[in-house]
């Protein structure tokens, strides 16, 4: 029985040792992958901002602008291929005094592989509408997923529509948590031209004469990322959005803010990387681990139960056989009673079976001389 349970362990034991490189280098790269419906919703303020009203047609200062940006993800629109992720990502800048006004909104949509998160360019992306943009080769919304080393990486902006170096700069505490904060500088662009003319006074010309002019946009953008999972927990964007006339002598602003995300969202996203980043060690780290060690106590304790002697009593001898070749006692048979012996009043028993019959005693035959009885006639009734 001891020999059997050794063996168990045995077969035990390689089965995790066998198991535990299985789930290291295949499940776990199966499930550190980004989710396909991800949805979350961030908010950002910022005090003491601009923006041109263009209801009532003046620029209002030193008032609290507040973003609202929504993350969902498109399950289906990737075709079947799993390895793509598609999110669609919308922006909603307010004036906090009136919400019902927006002051700027933009939307876009990003596909990205889900071990990496490198941008691709499928699955109808877009930004604001604009189909013929290429982001294939940068990031977007994530970093590398449980990858994030202190270099720099290219991110696409959406407003300008081109990549720009998003650079490491330091390791800094986000409710606790040690991130990675990286910046990225969007340097003065346009980004289109306005269809409409404006006044020369409200571009700070002399003369109120309409004047043709585009839109110019810049920003400095500041990222807190999890290093363990790629998860962004903070943002600050700084952004300046402005308008010109073609010479560069008049300009408005259109929006001016400086949005960081508010100290609850930072929270949740400091629980959402610790959740992630707990699953990822599961089965990166803890669940191989505790299978090495088990394979390896299951080999050491099934060895030694294997070499040592077994605890069961041996079996008994088994029985002899008789010269007849059954199983039995060999002892001699036993000399059977003579009936004379034991008077029984019930009369002598019959022999067993099997057993020697005594032959018959023979009568004596009839003396000579001697007549016969003679016989009795039977007598008739009247």
């Amino acid at each position: 029985m001891r020999r059997r349970v050794g063996l168990l362990l045995v077969c035990l034991g390689a089965f995790f040792l066998t198991l535990a490189p299985l789930f290291r280098f295949y499940v776990a790269e199966q499930v550190v992958r980004a989710p396909l419906n991800r949805y979350q919703v961030t908010h950002l303020e910022s005090p003491n901002s601009t923006y041109f009203d263009q209801a009532d047609l003046k620029t209002k200062t030193n008032v609290t602008l507040l973003a609202t940006n929504t993350v969902r993800g498109d399950v289906r629109a990737n075709n079947g291929n799993d390895d793509i992720a598609v999110w669609d990502s919308t922006t909603n800048i307010y004036d906090k005094a009136n919400p019902k006004n927006p002051v700027q909104i933009q939307g876009f949509r990003i596909a990205f592989n889900r071990e990496t998160g490198e941008l691709v360019d499928c699955c109808g992306v877009h930004v604001d509408g604009d189909g013929n943009v290429r982001m294939a080769g940068t990031y977007g919304l994530l970093f590398p997923i449980a990858n994030v080393d202190k270099i720099d990486y290219p991110f696409y902006d959406m407003t300008t529509k081109q990549p720009a170096p998003m650079k490491f700069g330091a390791v800094e505490q986000v409710n606790g948590l040690p991130a990675y904060r990286f910046t990225q500088h969007v340097p003065l662009t346009k980004t289109g031209a306005v269809e409409a003319k404006l006044p020369g006074k409200m571009l700070g010309l002399p003369d109120d004469t309409p004047q043709q002019v585009d839109r110019y946009a810049e920003a400095y953008n500041t990222v807190w990322v999890d290093p363990r999972t790629g998860v962004p927990v903070k943002h600050r964007k700084n952004i300046r959005s402005t308008v010109r006339t073609p010479d560069g002598r008049g300009e408005m602003i259109v929006a001016q803010a400086d949005l960081v995300t508010t100290a609850a969202d930072q929270k949740k996203a400091v629980d959402l990387a610790n959740d992630t980043a707990l699953q990822i060690d599961m089965v990166r780290i803890f669940v191989p681990g505790a299978a090495v060690l088990l394979g390896l106590l299951g080999l050491l304790i099934g060895g030694i139960m294997g070499l040592g002697r077994d605890d069961a009593p041996p079996p008994p001898p088994q029985a002899p056989r008789r010269s007849d070749g059954k199983f039995g006692d060999v002892s001699p048979p036993r000399r059977p009673k003579d009936p004379k012996e034991s008077k029984d009043p019930k009369g002598p028993k019959e022999p067993a079976q099997g057993a020697a019959k005594k032959p018959a005693k023979k009568k004596a035959p009839p003396r000579p001389g001697s007549r016969p009885a003679p016989k009795r006639k039977p007598v008739r009734r009247a």
